[in-house]
């Protein structure tokens, strides 16, 4: 068991969470520097990273067009309807930032175990049960479309996302009860003291 594993699941989700926000922070050399690590990732990590940037190929273009070109300032080119120096800028800043968020997703799907999110959105739920809302069953329920959506095929034709899906054969999902120890809260205290610094230093932007 890696030390993460260790962790409570509650950690683990947050420190996942944390990694989505911190990337938003990031600008300029910091940046730079996160997509030059990249390699050091998996090779299943990357090739996930690849399918997702492929699907979102069209959204990932059009927030580059929206910046490049909705951004006053100098044009970059001189011919009309160029894009303008400091919307290029933006543009690129926010494109690979969304390049990194999908590759800690990748990573997110990758290592983190479906138990484990369960786990942790149970326990997250958990205080808002005085307001009538069930953790154990939230957490079946987005097991079950997590599970829905992974076996989801491709479509041929849109008339097939209406049909029913297969019933899916009976298993016993179990949910970790156990409550967080002081290495947790060493780590999001830790985590969160990193995480605030960074966003008010700007990240490098």
């Amino acid at each position: 068991m890696t030390v993460v594993g260790c962790l409570h699941p509650v950690t683990q989700l947050l420190g996942w969470l944390a990694l989505l926000v911190l990337v938003q922070c990031l600008g300029g050399w910091p940046l730079a520097a996160a997509f030059l690590a990249l390699p050091a990732l998996s090779r299943r990590v990357l090739a996930r990273a690849g399918r997702l940037m492929r699907r979102t190929r069209w959204l990932l273009l059009s927030l580059f067009v929206v910046f490049a070109w909705g951004t006053a300032g100098e044009p970059a080119f001189a011919f009309a309807g160029a894009p303008t120096v400091e919307g290029v800028g933006e543009g690129l800043l926010h494109l690979g930032r969304m390049l990194l968020v999908l590759v800690v997703v990748a990573a997110f799907l990758e290592y983190l175990p479906l138990a484990t999110l369960l786990s942790a959105c149970n326990h997250l739920l958990r205080p808002f049960a005085r307001i009538g809302c069930d953790a154990e069953r939230a957490a079946l329920r987005l097991h079950l479309v997590l599970r829905y959506v992974e076996t989801l095929p491709r479509p041929r034709d849109w008339r097939s996302l209406l049909q029913a899906p297969p019933v899916p054969e009976r298993e016993v999902l179990i949910l970790e009860s156990r409550a967080l120890t002081s290495i947790d809260y060493a780590c999001l205290l830790l985590g969160g003291a990193f995480l605030a610094g960074v966003c008010l230093t700007g990240g490098g932007a």
